[in-house]
């Protein structure tokens, strides 16, 4: 055991010009070190405790959109079913806004505890680089990566363009007049949107919406021509025979709409869509991000989750920590120099 004392004496007796230190002094110097010691352990103890036992209260899932969209469907569905693998309630949360910035900087912000996590979309690795936000993917630490969709080009069931060379001979006509709804200044469906305007040599009046839903409802009601959103946003109405998906952005087609050819089969060689997943803010406790990690693979494979994902025609894809962090870092390079050549820079 390391005497504690020993220090103190010889310092009070290195010098023979140097007052002795009272041995009362010296004692209540040496009492109070100790005392703050055991307090440091003390605290220690009790974060590595608090950790072990997490989680013992409910968990918010921020989620940055509006409720009723797919990123929402997909808050909601592993909301719910994670309650087989966790102690306590995962709890979603709305905060649209500023192209998920709102959502996103909560949690960034948020006490590092695990009770505050984001369900964050691919805008995360873009948003800095189009100027409207001064965070980078780095501020936060994946979970799990949940879905991936593409975007679509859908139009109303009685509108005039039945395929989507129609519609984008129409767009030539008449620069800037088509109205298509994104879900929001610099979200993946503005992205998406701007992409095929440069590949296909249109210029469209996009109309933007805190997130898809929004949008959604504003096609269906009249008020714009058409939305680029992910065809599981969509997916209700075209069944319902109210909305007609024209195109999707995927590499080859989709189960769900086997008669809606991909961009890449009407000569429009484009590939995008939006990716979903868990993450928390940095300096997270790496036990508590395990325990979180965790409950993501099994709820990302519980059958429920998986039934609800193919009901609302949305893609599974989970990824766990390792996979999904490499792709914030490749998805970032990617949209940095896709945006530069598109001059989307926004602030």
């Amino acid at each position: 055991m390391v005497n504690l004392t020993s220090g103190f004496r010889h310092a009070a007796h290195r010098s023979n010009d140097m007052q002795p230190i009272p041995a009362s002094l010296t004692r209540r110097r040496t009492f109070a070190y100790i005392g703050a010691y055991a307090s440091m352990l003390s605290i220690g103890s009790s974060a590595r405790a608090s950790d072990r036992d997490y989680p013992d209260r409910s968990v918010e899932l921020i989620v940055p959109y509006a409720a009723g969209g797919g990123t929402d469907a997909v808050a909601r569905s592993f909301a719910d079913v994670s309650r087989k693998y966790f102690r306590k309630s995962i709890i979603a949360v709305n905060k649209p806004g500023a192209s998920t910035s709102i959502g996103t900087m909560e949690v960034i912000n948020a006490r590092p505890d695990g009770y505050k996590i984001a369900l964050v979309t691919v805008e995360l690795t873009f948003l800095n680089s189009l100027g409207i936000a001064r965070f980078t993917h780095d501020r936060l630490v994946p979970i799990a990566r949940l879905n991936y969709d593409p975007s679509a080009i859908t139009v109303r069931a009685d509108s005039p363009w039945k395929t989507i060379e129609e519609f984008l001979t129409a767009a030539k006509k008449s620069p800037g007049e088509m109205r298509v709804g994104n879900a929001g200044p610099g979200s993946i469906w503005n992205l998406t949107a701007s992409a095929l305007e440069d590949k296909a040599q249109v210029r469209f009046n996009q109309v933007p919406y805190q997130g898809a839903a929004p949008a959604v409802l504003a096609l269906m009601g009249g008020h714009i021509d058409a939305v680029a959103v992910s065809p599981a946003e969509v997916g209700t109405y075209v069944a319902a025979g109210k909305l007609r998906l024209l195109a999707v952005m995927a590499e080859k087609r989709i189960p769900a709409f086997a008669e809606v050819p991909t961009f890449r089969e009407r000569g429009v060689d484009l590939v995008l869509g939006v990716w979903r997943g868990l993450a928390a803010p940095k300096d997270t406790p790496p036990e508590v991000l395990q325990t979180l990690r965790d409950m993501a693979a099994k709820t990302a494979q519980d059958p429920a989750f998986l039934a609800t994902l193919q009901k609302l025609n949305l893609g599974y894809a989970y990824a766990d920590d390792r996979v999904f962090g490499a792709q914030w870092s490749s998805d970032s390079t990617y949209f940095k120099s896709l945006i530069a050549k598109l001059n989307m820079k926004l602030g």
